[in-house]
């Protein structure tokens, strides 16, 4: 006879035989059955301050393992609140589960604490899919589902709701974990003789990278050396191809005279990237010859880029079969156009976004290579995205698709808890900081060595600098900001203003070192 216990707990057993170690979450009366069962299976808990924090903690927990990021939200507005990370990890194909109660009954009663209309269809206009479990069986089915999706799908945010009283009900232990998932694609060498011969005739071959690339790093770096091509990156897919790779122009899609190349380019291979609004930042490529897209989400090989080749595979299993075909061959790009490009672009970077560029430099000068760092909206991030070099992959997270503020902080503290030991920072803008800033004592109550990165230019100058460019008088841009100096150390963390680049580097140094979070204020006034 199968011991039962309540289905709450009987969840946290189940997602620890599937190798989900942590969870993020915030317990409530209406989910404190999900907790009955972390400490007895084994899971570490990490209590966020707020469910958009947690939600986030989730999301940078994921991105450093390339595990689910589990989260447990309460009915109602614990739900709402996870919802912004729940957006975000859905445009990003980040693994996010999030698991929550729900109400018993509510066509036929009102005024329930935490009440929604529709809470499973409001989760649902932000993730890949939201159902509720109505039995035993179906809440084990579910998130067997979404941990097999997780690993054979494009991955992105998934919703499991649990009605309270099944919670709390008594349910038989969940079913073993199969040993034998089987793939949806291809694991296998696929015919790629097409895609190489084309590459090995083109004259200026080019290959789009983005961050679904990032587990065929090895062989792309291989084929795209061996037919000599050029590459553009995403933000997402930086430090896939070596940053010093001479025909690498790097992450500046957004550039609009990067149409200009794509005109000169007579192939391209578009490979783990959705070429989506943010990336491009205009309709088309800007290219006139044949287009190849690699890419596990069909919908990516349909859209209006209209590629003339798609090809429906992982980047790995596509780019170490074309690494076996392709022909070394040599290109008519040239070298030294190449830098000479980007130069140009770093001076139309420093012009729009005046003196941020020599602060970034700076900062990364005393940053360890294996640092993962998480950054938010805010105009340091924007241009570090696409200056800062990276030597690896899937080591700078930002919240690209979705674009939420206050992301940063809660992340890395995900990315910490996912690699103890290992440097990990978050910059910020002074006002996405506030959006999450009481996350700050659960990296307290962590002690971890996290810098905190926050630029305080005094305004929303992003949004100051669009209006005036629509001719628009600035209005709502600049708001009272606290003494975040004393914010931080209120919350119990060490908190420092360098007001010179060498204090700055000092400062990251010793934040690296240290027992608990740093603070490190930048203004625009910090000099060389």
């Amino acid at each position: 006879m199968q011991e039962t216990k309540p289905l709450g707990a009987q969840i946290s057993h189940m997602l620890k035989d599937r190798g989900v170690d942590v969870i993020f979450g915030i317990p409530g009366v209406h989910n404190q059955e999900m907790y009955r069962g972390i400490e007895e299976a084994g899971i570490r808990h990490v209590l966020a301050r707020h469910e958009q924090g947690a939600g986030f903690m989730a999301d940078g927990y994921a991105r450093a393992t390339g595990k689910p990021g589990v989260a447990y939200v309460i009915t109602g507005p614990g739900l709402c609140n996870i919802m912004t990370p729940m957006g975000q990890a859905y445009s990003d194909s980040v693994s996010v589960l999030v698991l929550s109660s729900c109400l018993n009954e509510t066509a036929s009663r009102r005024g329930q604490l935490h009440q929604m209309l529709g809470q499973e269809a409001a989760a649902r206009t932000v993730c890949d899919w939201s159902y509720q479990a109505n039995s035993a069986k179906a809440a084990y089915d579910l998130v067997e589902r979404a941990l097999v999706e997780f690993k054979t799908q494009r991955p992105r945010s998934k919703h499991i709701q649990v009605p309270i009283g099944l919670l709390e009900g008594q349910a038989i232990s969940p079913p073993r974990q199969s040993t034998a998932l089987a793939e949806t694609l291809a694991t296998t060498n696929m015919d790629m003789t097409s895609l190489a011969l084309a590459l090995s005739s083109a004259d200026k071959p080019l290959f789009v990278i983005g961050g679904g690339a990032a587990a065929a790093a090895t062989a792309l770096r291989e084929v795209v050396s061996a037919c000599g091509a050029a590459c553009f990156e995403t933000y997402a897919g930086r430090g896939i191809i070596a940053w010093d790779y001479p025909l690498n122009f790097g992450a500046t899609l957004a550039r609009p005279s990067s149409a200009q190349i794509m005109e000169q380019a007579d192939c391209i291979v578009a490979i783990g990237t959705e070429l989506a609004e943010v990336d491009l930042w205009r309709y088309h490529l800007g290219h006139d010859c044949p287009l190849y897209r690699i890419d596990i989400d069909p919908e990516c090989l349909a859209d209006e880029h209209r590629a003339e080749v798609a090809i429906h595979a992982r980047a790995e299993v596509s780019m170490t079969s074309l690494q076996q075909e392709i022909t070394p061959s040599y290109s008519s790009w040239q070298v030294s156009a190449v830098a000479q490009q980007r130069r140009a672009w770093r001076v139309e970077s420093e012009a729009e976004r005046p003196g941020i560029i020599a602060i970034v430099d700076a900062l990364r000068e005393s940053v360890p290579e294996n640092t993962m760092i998480y950054s938010d909206m805010t105009q340091f991030s924007y241009v570090a995205n696409e200056v800062w070099p990276m030597t690896r992959p899937k080591h700078w997270h930002h919240p690209s698709g979705f674009g939420t503020l206050g992301y940063a902080l809660p992340a890395a503290i995900g990315g910490a808890v996912a690699r103890p030991g290992q440097p990990t920072m978050a910059i910020a803008g002074d006002y996405g900081f506030q959006y999450s800033v009481q996350e700050m004592g659960t990296a307290v109550e962590l002690a971890q060595a996290l810098p905190i990165i926050l630029w305080d230019n005094g305004k929303l100058k992003e949004i100051e600098d669009s209006m005036r460019s629509a001719q628009i008088a600035p209005n709502a841009v600049i708001a009272k900001n606290p003494n975040f100096i004393g914010l931080a150390k209120a919350y119990g963390a060490y908190a420092v203003a360098p007001e010179t680049f060498a204090a700055l580097q000092q400062a990251v140094i010793e934040a690296f070192a240290t027992d608990r979070p740093t603070l490190i204020y930048l203004t625009p006034n910090i000099c060389a």
